[in-house]
């Protein structure tokens, strides 16, 4: 776990500690158990370190969706933008090329990365820049080969722009995955519902509550969809997270690049798009 990213979660914590006004006690009993925690997952995965943190801070807090609102917020967002690009991807040359820059700038909507995002100017720069990485092409070609498609989820609101790409792909067996339970402004099979995504894909949960899929915690439920999976789609810097080191050739790392940690392990820079594949 980088340095960078310890301080990262400790500036987010401390804006929750404020948002929910958490006394002087409770605030030194959390920065208390901060620095306990990290010395103990100094050799952990960064998403790994989220887990006993957030569950400390729901016990402090009393709330056990830290996110609600904002998740609540993104999702209604994107869906009022929805109906405009569902009918630009249908009217495209090319609707797949479309229909997955679309779901590559629904990655802005982060709050646990960038509280202060502008979904319509992302979507607008997505259109007409050039991806840093380009696995577009072989994403593409696996699509029509795969049997099973297993999509790993990531923020509420973006999965609203992912149904429209599930929806453009019309591959009949495709697996949505959303997190355990409330974690950051991550989708979970409320979120899930929320959008409809049981629509276009069968919805399942990770079974782990943490900003990302790790597979060392993950129930053997999730795991036999994960072997089972001909393609795996893995949406944002979380998930890229905890699967970036397996280097698994079957894995297209789909996100905006939003720190220096994650932009440069990829070679890229920070705010870069990328369809990323660890061919072996």
């Amino acid at each position: 776990m980088d340095y960078r990213c310890v301080k990262c979660f400790r500036n987010t914590y401390a804006k929750l500690m404020d948002k929910y006004a958490l006394d002087a006690n409770q605030q030194h009993e959390f920065e208390q158990f901060f620095d306990d925690v990290v010395a103990d997952y100094e050799n952990m995965l960064a998403p790994e370190l989220q887990i006993p943190l957030q569950k400390k801070l729901v016990s402090l807090s009393g709330v056990d969706d830290l996110y609600r609102k904002e998740k609540c917020i993104s999702n209604n967002q994107a869906i009022s933008l929805a109906g405009y690009w569902k009918d630009a991807v249908r009217s495209a040359a090319n609707p797949l090329a479309l229909a997955v820059r679309l779901a590559i700038a629904g990655n802005i909507m982060d709050y646990g990365a960038n509280t202060d995002f502008d979904l319509r100017k992302t979507v607008d720069r997505v259109l007409h820049a050039d991806l840093a990485i380009d696995g577009s092409a072989d994403l593409f070609q696996r699509l029509k080969e795969a049997k099973n498609v297993l999509y790993l989820g990531d923020n509420a609101g973006e999965i609203v722009f992912d149904r429209l790409f599930i929806e453009t792909i019309g591959h009949p067996n495709v697996t949505f995955v959303v997190r355990g339970g409330p974690t950051i402004n991550d989708a979970t099979l409320k979120d899930a519902r929320d959008v409809r995504m049981q629509e276009v894909a069968k919805v399942i949960s990770s079974g782990v509550v943490a900003p990302s899929t790790l597979l060392s915690k993950s129930p053997e439920e999730f795991l036999e969809y994960y072997r089972a999976a001909d393609l795996i789609i893995a949406k944002g810097q979380g998930n890229l997270e905890g699967l970036i080191d397996e280097n698994d050739p079957r894995i297209f790392f789909m996100l905006m690049a939003k720190c220096d940690v994650m932009a440069e392990r990829l070679g890229v820079n920070i705010n870069d798009f990328v369809i990323y594949n660890p061919k072996k």
